[in-house]
């Protein structure tokens, strides 16, 4: 008899673990995994060919930067703005790039100058994003996920 009670009093005592199936545990756990995942960030930035994937995170960043001003650079020196009045500003460029390194537009911040002055603009800031060399994309905890990028566009004409 005293066994069967020390028996009772020690699964009083037990944890309440040893009740809680495998799914709930499972789910616990995945929902304090999620708590501890920083959505706003990559492991590591979309990478063209150009750039080393053994390189550490910010220096792929850099390759990925560097690759992007160069391409843009190189895409708008061959446009020839004529405008009646002297520039300076700065537009910025969102755009996405999805699970596959595909990218479009999403926004392209719009000035009153600039639309009456190059109303082109738009149609060429877009081409040059569309021409950009084939990258794979960013990828979180090793599975690609779509990034979303901002690019400032300095105007100067002086």
């Amino acid at each position: 008899m005293r066994s069967v009670l020390f028996l009772c009093g020690l699964l009083l005592f037990s944890s309440c673990d040893l009740f809680i199936s495998r799914e709930v545990k499972t789910q616990e756990l995945v929902a304090r995994e999620l708590k501890n995942i920083d959505f706003n960030d990559v492991d590591q930035f979309p990478l063209f060919k150009n750039c080393d994937e053994t390189n550490a995170k910010e220096a792929n960043k850099i390759c990925f930067v560097d690759t992007l001003l160069r391409h843009f650079t190189a895409s708008l020196e061959g446009f020839e703005f004529v405008l009646k009045e002297e520039m300076v500003d700065t537009l910025y460029v969102d755009f996405l790039m999805d699970k596959k390194g595909m990218i479009s537009v999403l926004d392209i911040e719009h000035n009153a100058i600039v639309d009456e002055q190059i109303p082109e603009f738009d149609a060429i800031i877009t081409r040059c994003l569309m021409t950009l060399p084939q990258a794979s994309p960013a990828l979180k905890r090793g599975i690609p996920v779509r990034a979303k990028f901002r690019i400032p566009i300095v105007l100067n004409t002086r």
